[in-house]
């Protein structure tokens, strides 16, 4: 595929868009899991401006395509996507963890338009996704289901379940995306339950698997063009991440998993990295 260097530049642009809207939501609302949502900018920023095919106007559209975030904690930068392509106005980004009945709490809930689970108790996405394109096949649809895991989350067995699952059915249409950040909450994955060699391991429960640099453009959408990357079998991307990207003094840093910028370090980095926040009016 011929990926066109204007699409590329206007998926980076909107992932640094994603990027500022988290550090100025998670810092408005003093709570947020920032270094998660963070990795996850390229990666979502792909996948909603080049990949899948979605009407925010008609968010339960019977043939859209599906995106489950299964590693829900990083839903800052689900609601920044969301929010720029037009599933509800920017102006609700304000509302992120704002009071108890928001629309925007610390992990997405389906009253939002554009949400498809609720999520935040990690190893299900991969089971609910499973079903989503189970049902495409029983009811002859053509739509494909993507989600999007954390790496720790794949110590959870549910995951490894689902995954045979899929493959037992051929769910071609099924998608999951590692963001292989290589953290956790407390460690790096490999010192909590080593998860190398992880390609392997999908390849071994019969996914199609690539490999990708989770924040090169190109390299994402070359990779979500080639789905499925095995006949008649569900696909998975390994996206290599930098947990806290773009927030130096965040990235690589375990204590990041759950942590915000302060109010002074927001505004003495406000210039450096020409952030903007959304207007109380």
């Amino acid at each position: 595929m011929d990926v066109s260097e204007e699409k590329i530049e206007v998926i980076k642009q909107t992932a640094e868009r994603i990027r500022k809207d988290c550090l100025w939501m998670s810092t408005r609302a003093g709570t947020g899991h920032l270094g998660p949502a963070l990795s996850l900018a390229e990666i979502l920023a792909t996948l909603y401006i080049g990949i899948l095919k979605l009407d925010p106007q008609n968010p339960r559209w019977s043939d859209r395509d599906r995106l489950i975030l299964s590693k829900g904690h990083g839903c800052l930068a689900l609601y920044s996507i969301l929010s720029q392509v037009g599933f509800f106005e920017r102006r609700h980004l304000k509302d992120f963890c704002s009071r108890f009945d928001t629309v925007l709490p610390g992990h997405p809930e389906m009253k939002l338009p554009g949400v498809e689970a609720n999520t935040g108790s990690l190893g299900h996405g991969i089971a609910i996704g499973m079903g989503m394109a189970l049902a495409a096949h029983l009811d002859k649809k053509e739509y494909k289901v993507f989600v999007v895991t954390g790496d720790g989350e794949l110590q959870e067995g549910s995951n490894w379940e689902a995954a045979m699952a899929a493959a037992h059915y051929k769910l071609y249409n099924l998608v999951v995306v590692v963001d292989r950040n290589r953290l956790q909450l407390g460690d790096f994955t490999e010192n909590i339950s080593r998860l190398e060699p992880l390609a392997e391991k999908w390849s071994s429960f019969g996914w199609g698997v690539k490999v990708v640099d989770g924040h090169d453009v190109r390299e994402l959408l070359l990779a979500f063009e080639e789905i499925p990357f095995v006949k008649n079998q569900p696909s998975v991307v390994i996206a290599n991440t930098i947990k806290g990207k773009g927030l130096k003094i965040a990235e690589n840093k375990v204590e990041w998993h759950y942590k915000v910028l302060t109010r002074k370090q927001y505004e003495d980095l406000k210039n450096e990295l020409a952030l903007e926040e959304l207007c109380d009016e």
